[in-house]
């Protein structure tokens, strides 16, 4: 990593307020930017977030926001309302209300003396979800965005459904963890000594978890559809730079975009978690981001020839084959590009999972298969990564190919067709597709979930004939992968798969026939860049110097995932620490302790047993000012309806600010 110490432009940070349209509520803003930006006007950078910019994002901000100042910017970064140091109160994510605030400071941004009028937007997970749906409502000023680690699609590809499934795994956990975000406090040195406490007392006021609204709507409905830009990518004209990583839940959404943009577009997809490419978080290479993006800037609000549009639609890693591991330091491999997508170099190559005359074949798998599925969100820790997939393998029905006699490369999405019966009107079918070493050893390469429930549509919910079959067929996440000779391809075929997927209400078993099934996978033509002039490179990170943070470990050190069996009642449990960065001490004073915990559990014959939890405890101090939160959220169900108990307590110096429970139930209408 280089760290640019000094710029062409001089950099002014300054803190301000950004009125809305009702007049009321103001956003709280920081903003780099050159110095001289009153006399020689900038474009403007936004990046728009719940995360708090005064302490848990800090250390991220000044990576970045600092150095495209420096590059002639005025970078910007906005607490949503409600959030952080802004004012007003937060209901739910991307509501028509955020949408609306993000177009106004657009606006705002554009209006001001030392901005040229010319905005973009950037962002990762929440930051690129947003500014594509703000692209979509087109504020003139918005004229090019970057969005990483986003989704065009709410419903099917984010945090709470995967395939029609409740995705237990972050359902709860993404609920519990923005219940403990949303319930902070504002600084006081932010918005004033005699402003923050009635302000925190406000938010407490408007809890309501978000589960809550989350589980009541388990079908592609009107709430899902809001916010995803799938429903009309027309609606998009801002340029788009769309980045992934095949370690992040969201990197479908890069090839869609590519796919189905009127916009100007771009793809770029790595090897990399739910990370900004610079960061150098495992798994690498990292990559000279900043540099990268500063040339889209460039271009789209500058008017600078950069190249941007001479480089292929789509730039991806083709992963090289590992030995399976929860975590990479770099990734073996190498850059390819395309020059359309879908590409004329990827062709469709189907693989019977067996014989016409192939006997059906009955897969039940215990209920706690799927707890080497890995972290749904990679951040780039230890355990992150699914670990060797042989005793997942084992409890589920696996099809392998013969050893391969030459290297095989895909890149896309795969899909799987399956002809099946379902002994319950309700019921789920999983598959992961592996690579298989000799020595027996099984990296998972993909996945894909189906609740057969949503197999005509995500929009309503169908149930199973029993004694009926039928062919379905669905797509497995995207990715770029290189079998390479004498290994094989393994399907691997459950009807579980805890606890990312949360089980039906009555346990259940499918059965398959193999002559009827196949794997259809996206091989690519490994001399497609033979005719290509120039190899796909980047330059090494670079970024502004990091903020001066200490860092203290846990008074209680304990590991990241740890997977224990009750032998006697069947009982497994799952626990994690998501590891969000921990407790460190600010530049300012500000002492901020982090501690999360969250736990699964489930016996392996009984889907009624599950059961997820999160617990957060947050502490903030400075000076004399200190105040804490702490949350606990719990998931069960029965098999007619789902059970979410909640509580929140939030003190100030001590004293009791708020306590609150609630208690809700919502009936299983496909979940």
């Amino acid at each position: 990593m280089k760290y640019r110490e000094t710029f062409d432009r001089e950099v002014l940070v300054e803190d301000v307020w950004i009125p809305t349209r009702d007049g009321k509520t103001r956003l709280h803003a920081r903003i780099w930017r050159p110095v001289d930006a009153g006399t020689a006007p900038v474009p403007a950078l936004l990046e728009y977030l719940p995360y708090r910019k005064s302490d848990w994002t800090a250390p991220r901000d000044a990576q970045r926001h600092p150095w495209y100042a420096g590059h002639g910017y005025a970078s910007v970064r906005v607490d949503l309302r409600g959030s952080g140091d802004s004012e007003g109160v937060m209901l739910d994510e991307y509501t028509a209300t955020e949408l609306a605030d993000g177009v106004d400071v657009v606006n705002w941004l554009a209006a001001q003396p030392w901005c040229t009028g010319k905005v973009g937007m950037f962002g990762i997970s929440w930051g690129g979800f947003n500014s594509l749906q703000i692209a979509a409502l087109r504020p003139a000023p918005l004229k090019a965005v970057v969005t990483v680690c986003s989704t065009d699609d709410r419903y099917d590809n984010d945090v709470h459904y995967t395939g029609g499934a409740v995705l237990g795994i972050d359902m709860l956990a993404w609920a519990g963890t923005m219940l403990a975000f949303t319930a902070r406090p504002p600084h006081p040195a932010s918005v004033g000594e005699d402003r923050w406490l009635p302000m925190w007392r406000e938010r407490l006021d408007a809890l309501e978890p978000f589960l809550h609204t989350w589980l009541a709507h388990q079908e592609r409905d009107a709430y899902w559809r809001h916010g995803s830009v799938c429903e009309d990518y027309g609606a998009i004209g801002a340029a788009v730079l769309a980045v992934g990583g095949w370690a992040d839940p969201y990197r479908d959404t890069v090839l869609r975009l590519l796919e189905h943009l009127d916009a100007p577009v771009r793809g770029l997809i790595g090897p990399w978690s739910h990370q900004y490419p610079d960061r150098g978080l495992p798994p690498g290479p990292a990559i000279g981001f900043l540099q990268e993006t500063l040339r889209w800037w460039d271009h789209w609000l500058k008017d600078e020839p950069t190249g941007v549009l001479d480089e292929p639609i789509l730039r991806a890693w083709i992963n090289d084959p590992v030995p399976p591991a929860t975590s990479y330091a770099t990734m073996p491999g190498r850059w390819v590009g395309e020059d359309a997508w879908p590409s004329p170099s990827v062709r469709w190559d189907e693989r019977p999972l067996g014989g016409p005359a192939d006997e059906p074949v009955t897969v039940r798998s215990p209920l706690h298969t799927g707890l080497d599925a890995g972290r749904f969100f990679p951040f780039g820790n230890a355990t992150d990564l699914p670990p060797d997939q042989r005793a997942e393998d084992g409890r589920s029905v696996c099809f392998d190919s013969a050893a391969l006699r030459e290297r095989v490369e895909i890149l896309g999405r795969p899909r799987i067709r399956l002809r099946l019966d379902s002994a319950t009107p309700r019921a789920h079918v999983i598959v992961r597709v592996c690579d298989v070493a000799p020595d027996g050893s099984s990296t998972l390469v993909t996945r894909g979930v189906l609740n057969l429930m949503s197999r005509k549509g995500r929009e309503r919910a169908v149930e199973w004939r029993p004694g009926t079959y039928e062919d379905v067929e669905f797509e497995l996440n995207a990715t770029g992968y290189a079998f390479p000779p004498g290994h094989r391809v393994r399907v691997a075929v459950s009807d579980a798969y805890w606890p990312w997927v949360w089980p039906h209400g009555e346990r259940g078993q499918l059965t398959v026939w193999p002559g009827g099934s196949a794997l259809l996978l996206p091989v690519r033509d490994p001399g497609a860049d033979a005719a290509r002039e120039q190899p796909i490179t980047f330059e090494e990170p670079e970024q502004a110097p990091p903020l001066p943070v200490t860092t203290a470990p846990s008074a209680e050190p304990r590991p990241e995932r740890t997977v224990t069996h009750d032998v006697a009642t069947g009982e497994w449990t799952l626990e994690v620490d998501p590891n969000y960065g921990g407790s460190r001490t600010y530049p300012d004073g500000l002492r901020y302790e982090e501690s999360a915990r969250e736990t699964y559990r489930i016996r392996s014959d009984d889907p009624l047993s599950a059961v997820a939890s999160s617990r957060w405890t947050i502490r903030l101090r400075r000076g004399d000012w200190e105040a804490e939160v702490v949350t606990a959220m719990e998931l069960r169900a029965t098999a007619e309806e789902f059970i979410m108990d909640s509580s929140i307590e939030a003190r100030a110096n001590g004293e009791t600010v708020a306590t609150r429970a609630w208690h809700r139930t919502t009936p299983r209408t496909s979940a």
